[in-house]
């Protein structure tokens, strides 16, 4: 009987079977709306403390960009439209888009964006493939690698501010001491070097970070495709390039995108170090500026919602911009 019901299964014409995966597929779609919802469950507590904590400030703020409310009294704050964006005015125009310090700090910011994370990541991938490979004492440097990172922004800068200070810091001791330089340099006062000082300072920081994410994504690498081209005989730049380095390339797109991210909003670093040199001066640090010391809420929000949307933007387009690669590559 159960042999005549297992050929007659068998026998079935090709619609019969073909009838099949549909209910299959059904009940594959119900786990999935059941395994979403529960997603959903576990992170409404989350999204809903994230509107409290980001979603209302930042609504309040582009808010207040339409005023012109001021720190000294924000209760009398009157609507005035687009005017602490732009507006012309008696043949002028005038608001943040018209300040041509804005855009002197928006140019400073993107630059040491770009100088600081690609500089970081250069060092960071080099610095991870040292702590990859085995040698004695590996644990302790590995410890000791992290302890920029592990320092609070603050401190770490207050401290590079007195070692680069032009009267008594030790960076100007230790070059002139070399002969490499006659006198005294204002690192962090001068026009010329102020930027890069800023700049080595967030990269001496940050390089551990962009190392720990690579580093991690190096040990989960597969050995057999190293022992392969070490048998063929293959370079080993060659093989960082053809193997290690599409490999580490999700690993390298998380570190970009968290330092791009922190490197656009930069204020600490740099106010530490420079306080509200133009020559400096970030979005971030010009948006302070106008809240704090001006008292001008209004303006100094309008900033601050600019600041929010080029970093927004930045970061859409480097997602799909990084997406559209993998896809490429996959291919």
């Amino acid at each position: 009987m159960s042999s005549s019901s297992h050929h007659s299964h068998q026998d079935a014409p090709l619609g019969a079977r073909a009838a099949m995966p549909p209910v299959r597929r059904q009940r594959g779609t119900k786990v999935r709306r059941q395994r979403v919802k529960a997603a959903w469950l576990f992170l409404a507590p989350m999204l809903i403390a994230l509107t409290l904590v980001a979603g209302w400030p930042l609504m309040r703020t582009f808010f207040l960009s339409f005023t012109d409310a001021s720190l000294s009294d924000l209760g009398s704050a009157n609507l005035i439209g687009f005017e602490n964006y732009l507006v012309y005015d008696d043949g002028r125009w005038f608001g943040v888009l018209a300040d041509s310090v804005w855009w002197q700090s928006v140019w400073n910011t993107v630059y040491f964006a770009v100088v600081s994370v690609s500089l970081e990541v250069v060092f960071g991938v080099i610095v991870a493939l040292i702590l990859n490979a085995e040698f004695k004492g590996r644990v302790i440097v590995r410890a000791a690698v992290l302890i920029p990172w592990a320092i609070p922004t603050i401190v770490s800068a207050q401290m590079w501010a007195w070692m680069l200070n032009d009267q008594f810091g030790i960076i100007n001791h230790l070059l002139m001491v070399a002969g490499i330089i006659d006198s005294p340099i204002a690192w962090t006062a001068s026009a010329t070097y102020s930027m890069w000082a800023v700049i080595m300072v967030d990269v001496w920081k940050t390089i551990p970070f962009v190392a720990l994410l690579v580093l991690a994504a190096l040990q989960m690498l597969p050995k057999d495709c190293y022992e392969a081209a070490e048998v063929d005989g293959i370079h080993p730049v060659r093989v960082f390039f053809k193997v290690t380095l599409p490999l580490i390339t999700p690993a390298l797109m998380v570190a970009v995108i968290f330092r791009l991210l922190d490197a656009l909003r930069v204020f600490d670093v740099i106010y530490v170090l420079t306080s509200n040199s133009t020559s400096t001066m970030s979005m971030s640090v010009y948006a302070r500026q106008q809240l704090v010391e001006f008292q001008d809420v209004g303006y100094g929000s309008a900033a601050s919602t600019l600041l929010f949307l080029i970093i927004a933007l930045a970061t859409i387009a480097y997602l799909y911009l990084g997406r559209k690669q993998i896809q490429l590559g996959g291919d």
